[in-house]
């Protein structure tokens, strides 16, 4: 069993500092395998917000795969935003924007999907697509495999499906082809987890989608800061959502779902 801490929506320049030391201290009590950041690092892309990301980084457990979201990219600076997009991401957090783990039993993939011609919404392009496939094809049989991005493959109800990556369908075909087992993102600063039967009629196909909350932004929409924790075996995810509880000023686990994989398709098990 391989222990995930998914992470995202940080948003240095806007975070409640409270939230720091007991975050950290958690996640190395955890002791996960891999830690996942899904984008969102800062929250206007500015050099002393991503020297601030970086440092908290420094304190987490690693490995970490990390890739970046659209608050990663300048929003006012438009020399740097369609020039340089991401030059301050790689200076201060990584130069690799298709980050791997892979070990015995997972193989975590991250894709950038933030963009310059669009403000929010993310894309993953025809190359990368292809890019990916060929990672995919290249992967030991039998290890859980799982794809990392900012923006979301799939999306809740009352999300508008304005918020879905640009060609999802696209990415979600080649994902059943390849096995693809679990999708992590944020963006949404929302907690859900679901398959992806509802808006991808794959025969035979339904991967695992588990969005992550803003861990530590002072903007949580609604929600309390939270992150996931993920323990993955080869046929079997549980997700376990911790949130912050501000009386306790920590951390706690609120929730517990669990998924099975029967053929290509993972769906719920009973509440836990």
């Amino acid at each position: 069993m391989r222990t995930i801490v998914h992470l995202s929506d940080l948003h240095f320049g806007k975070v409640d500092q409270q939230l720091l030391a007991p975050l950290r201290k958690l996640v190395d009590q955890l002791e996960p395998h891999v830690v996942v950041v899904s984008g969102d690092l800062t929250q206007r892309a500015r050099s002393a917000e991503f020297k601030d990301a970086r440092g908290f980084l420094d304190h987490l457990p690693g490995p970490q795969i990390i890739v970046p979201g659209n608050h990663d990219v300048p929003l006012y600076n438009i020399f740097s935003r369609f020039l340089t997009p991401l030059v301050k991401y790689q200076r201060y957090v990584t130069d690799d924007l298709s980050p791997e783990y892979i070990d015995d039993e997972v193989a975590v993939l991250g894709i950038n999907t933030a963009r310059s011609l669009t403000f929010k919404d993310g894309r993953i392009s025809h190359e990368q697509i292809a890019a990916l496939r060929a990672r995919l094809a290249a992967l030991p049989e039998g290890l859980t495999r799982i794809i990392v991005t900012h923006h979301p493959f799939d999306l809740p109800e009352n999300f508008d499906k304005d918020d879905l990556v640009d060609r999802a369908p696209q990415a979600l075909q080649m994902f059943s082809e390849c096995g693809v087992d679990l999708l992590l993102a944020g963006h949404l600063h929302a907690s859900v987890a679901g398959n992806t039967s509802r808006r991808y009629k794959i025969d035979g196909y339904a991967a695992l989608m588990v969005q992550a909350g803003t861990a530590t932004s002072t903007r949580g929409r609604g929600e309390s800061n939270s992150f996931n924790v993920l323990k993955v075996e080869n046929s079997a995810i549980r997700v376990e959502r911790y949130s912050w509880n501000e009386e306790r000023a920590d951390f706690e686990k609120v929730s517990t779902e669990a998924f099975e994989r029967r053929g290509g398709v993972w769906a719920s098990t009973r509440p836990l």
